[in-house]
């Protein structure tokens, strides 16, 4: 059936008549075929060409499953979802490696990005934001592997993390003053806590009025402000030429006129102009990094300032990041699937060469219920921030008994 269509002029024709199309050829191709099909067959047929032709093939069905997070394809054989925190392999499959390769061929080639030997890896992204990886042979001995990170397509919002319990209403009341009151917040976490969900929900406190700038690798970010301009990195052409870095990005933003500037994640040297931004007036910026605590994201960022190459003392570069952030929150996946925001901590200064942290929330796990979830409790460390004070000039007012630490939490 697929030998018999011209894709060349699929782009030409509307979504809708090209549906009708498939569905006429299928039932010309089935009409000659002798083996007995019923209608769920042939329904089941014809959506599958038609997946084929206009989606992503077999994972298509996944791609409109809203319980699914994750879709992580091993080589043509084997369909790994991810459901509400636990992987399951499925029954889908790939006629082959050279299928595979045509399916992420059309994923990278949308976003303008290439995929081959002297390029086996490659970033993108799909049309709903949702956040593709792939790596091929030689680098992948097995053949072609393709992960797909799933976004909802309506962002959660904060009520939608009370609910699930990954923070509490009055942590979020917390960080919606600490954005409104234009904090340097750094969101520290590792590989699916949730560190971008967090960020999505954040940028929705940015007042409508200010320019935003997002800078990405590959942009997912989903702001519902209207004045916002998104960047995105460029790999190098299959000449080595034309690469555009975060880092780039980070320092041409500086010369557009930013109230905010949103890094997706800092992995690299562009921590340096990053620190730079927040040191220099553009207060109230936003960025994640990969970390397994407050603590070990500090020494994440003194780690990607070195990589810049300055040849700056300890001392003193610990100094310049310690006055550039203000707020650091380290969210967590836990045992169970879940996502929790862990601690909520400040950073207050310098004493000798290390950067002052003190907590202000946290989250205690106690043990687990007969179901397997986690059980804990959030509750407030009775450590009055002292960026209180930068909250009453901005006219904020934070309740008296916000940090009070007989106030506990369980869920």
């Amino acid at each position: 059936m697929l030998d018999l269509l011209d894709f060349s002029l699929l782009d030409s024709l509307d979504r809708q008549l090209l549906r009708q199309e498939i569905v006429k050829l299928v039932e010309q191709v089935l009409a000659g075929e002798t083996t007995p099909l019923n209608f769920r067959e042939r329904e089941r047929i014809v959506k599958e060409v038609q997946d084929e032709v206009l989606g992503l093939g077999p994972l298509e069905p996944f791609l409109q499953d809203p319980t699914i997070s994750d879709i992580l394809v091993n080589t043509h054989n084997q369909i790994y979802v991810e459901r509400f925190g636990k992987l399951e392999l499925t029954e889908a499959r790939f006629k082959d490696d050279a299928h595979l390769r045509k399916i992420i061929d059309r994923i990278v080639s949308n976003v303008g990005r290439r995929i081959d030997e002297s390029s086996p890896m490659v970033d993108a992204r799909l049309l709903d934001g949702s956040r593709v990886n792939a790596i091929i042979p030689p680098l992948a001995i097995d053949g072609p592997i393709l992960s797909i990170r799933r976004f909802a397509v309506d962002p959660l919002k904060l009520e939608d993390l009370a609910e699930l319990k990954t923070l509490t209403r009055e942590i979020g009341a917390l960080l919606q003053m600490i954005v409104q009151a234009r904090l340097n917040v750094l969101i520290s976490g590792g590989t699916g806590a949730g560190k971008t969900t967090l960020l999505n929900v954040l940028s929705g406190f940015i007042p409508t009025n200010e320019r935003i700038i997002t800078i990405e690798d590959s942009a997912e970010l989903q702001l519902r402000q209207e004045h916002v301009v998104r960047l995105e990195t460029r790999p190098p052409n299959i000449e080595g030429r034309g690469q555009v870095t975060q880092r780039d990005l980070v320092r041409n933003s500086l010369r557009m006129r930013p109230d905010r500037i949103i890094v997706g994640e800092v992995r690299g040297d562009e921590a340096v102009d990053m620190l730079q931004a927040m040191n220099t007036g553009h207060d109230g910026s936003l960025t994640t990094v990969h970390a397994n605590s407050p603590r070990d994201a500090l020494l994440r960022v003194e780690t990607m300032v070195s990589m810049a190459g300055l040849n700056i003392p300890t001392r003193f570069l610990r100094h310049y990041i310690s006055s550039a952030l203000n707020v650091i929150i380290q969210v967590s996946r836990l045992a169970d699937g879940s996502r929790k925001l862990i601690s909520l901590q400040e950073v207050t200064g310098m004493e000798a060469d290390i950067i002052n942290l003190q907590e202000i929330f946290t989250f205690e796990q106690t043990g687990m219920d007969a179901k397997g979830a986690v059980k804990g409790r959030f509750k407030a460390t009775g450590i009055r921030p002292r960026f209180v004070e930068k909250l009453k000039a901005r006219g904020i007012l934070v309740p008296p008994d916000m940090f009070d630490p007989s106030k506990v939490y369980e869920v």
